[in-house]
């Protein structure tokens, strides 16, 4: 909105947050698969393009359920791109994941990469994926998929609230602030430096200005590119440990650890290799450091709490 665009937010707050819509927006409470409301909704507004964020998320929760996440992720996201190509709008902004690599071959993980999830999160979304590569082909729909790592910090007024809580930095920071007696450390014996998953966190804000580079990009004339698929990281890999310790740094306070094994479906280190969307759409990470990241969490958790 700061860049001149008018926005609909479509969303049915199973776990999203009203409060938290912007008031210049114009919401919409309805589910991706309410094929009417959606429909309707694509026809009566000249729509430039789709920005897909809505999703569930929580990998270790898709190895209890994985018929929610292929329901919720993959089914819901056709019913909603069957509106999209039914539309004028021919532009569509997905929200990937770093879950369709699987354990990798070799890191920084590049685009090229093979696509092997371990878990039904990333494979939910990988279908989708495949989805909109046919779709590009068959049906000329411009499309961007971006590959996220793992999103992290905040804006101000604007943090993470997820209920119940999945992530590792705002669960650190509940510690911090006495909402948690302790962290859990899922698995000590990875093949990393000191034994934790290692993964690469990126900046809230970073992520949003990739995707409107995206989407500009995918505005242009041909023969630019009609099919983009990018990575988005900071391309720098931290264990479990090392973000406990920035935590620590950052708020003062002390954390108390819990050991626990490991979770199937995780696996040891996700890091970004996120040079070509810097080659092609002049992208570059502004927070890098991962104290500055859990700085902005962490001024966002106490405004939440206090």
């Amino acid at each position: 909105m700061d860049r001149g665009h008018t926005v609909f937010i479509l969303d049915d707050l199973s776990h999203g947050h009203h409060a938290l819509v912007p008031a210049r927006a114009t919401f919409v409470q309805a589910s991706l698969a309410d094929r009417e409301r959606v429909h309707s909704l694509l026809q009566t507004e000249n729509f430039d393009g789709v920005l897909h964020f809505a999703a569930l998320i929580e990998a270790g929760e898709s190895m209890q359920r994985p018929e929610i996440y292929f329901r919720n992720n993959t089914a819901s996201t056709l019913s909603l791109l069957e509106q999209v190509l039914a539309s004028p709008t021919r532009r569509f902004v997905f929200s990937s994941t770093a879950a369709v690599y699987g354990e990798p071959e070799r890191t920084p993980i590049t685009e090229d990469a093979p696509l092997r999830p371990t878990n039904p999160y990333g494979e939910s979304k990988l279908l989708v994926e495949y989805m909109l590569n046919w779709f590009n082909k068959i049906h000329q729909l411009r499309y961007a998929s971006l590959r996220y790592f793992n999103v992290a910090g905040a804006l101000p007024g604007r943090g993470e609230a997820h209920e119940p809580e999945s992530h590792l930095i705002p669960l650190i920071l509940d510690v911090a602030l006495g909402r948690r007696a302790s962290i859990r450390i899922y698995g000590q014996d990875y093949d990393t430096p000191d034994g934790t998953c290692i993964r690469d966190y990126i900046h809230v804000s970073d992520l949003a200005e990739a995707h409107l580079l995206a989407l500009q990009a995918l505005t242009k004339p041909d023969p630019s590119p009609s099919r983009l698929v990018y990575n988005l990281g900071n391309g720098k890999g931290f264990s479990v440990r090392e973000v406990i310790d920035s935590v620590r740094r950052v708020t003062g306070k002390p954390i108390q650890v819990e050991e626990h094994p490991r979770r199937p479906g995780d696996p040891a280190v996700l890091i970004a290799g996120s040079e070509a969307i810097g080659r092609d759409l002049g992208w570059k990470p502004k927070h890098s450091e991962l104290d500055s990241i859990i700085a902005s969490a962490w001024e966002w958790h106490q405004q939440r709490y206090a």
